[in-house]
């Protein structure tokens, strides 16, 4: 399944916050499956995005939507600080431990 991984520095998380809920309509519309915020337990100007699609170019034509509309204009993205880092990422599975003899 693949996910659009997007880090980057906010100035005020409620902000930020307030600004992102604008745009789950947004969001659903682009594909999102499923989505997650996380930020470092040692830097509150700091999250983590995680958003799934269910193809890969949903996600690269959402990641072009945050780059053209979103990211590039202050009104629509208050308390960005810094520039987004955003990759498509695809999920591997995990290698299996051999078993102990």
């Amino acid at each position: 399944m693949p996910s659009l991984h997007i880090e980057h520095p906010v100035t005020d998380l409620a902000t930020w916050a307030a600004a992102y809920a604008r745009f789950a309509d947004a969001r659903r519309s682009a594909g999102v499956t499923a989505e997650s915020i996380r930020r470092p337990v040692d830097d509150e100007h700091y999250v983590v995005v995680d958003l799934e699609f269910d193809t890969t170019e949903q996600a690269q034509a959402f990641l072009g939507f945050l780059r053209a509309k979103v990211w590039g204009v202050p009104e629509a993205s208050p308390a960005l600080a810094g520039r987004p880092e955003a990759r498509v990422l695809q999920t591997v599975p995990a290698p299996q431990a051999a078993a102990s003899a």
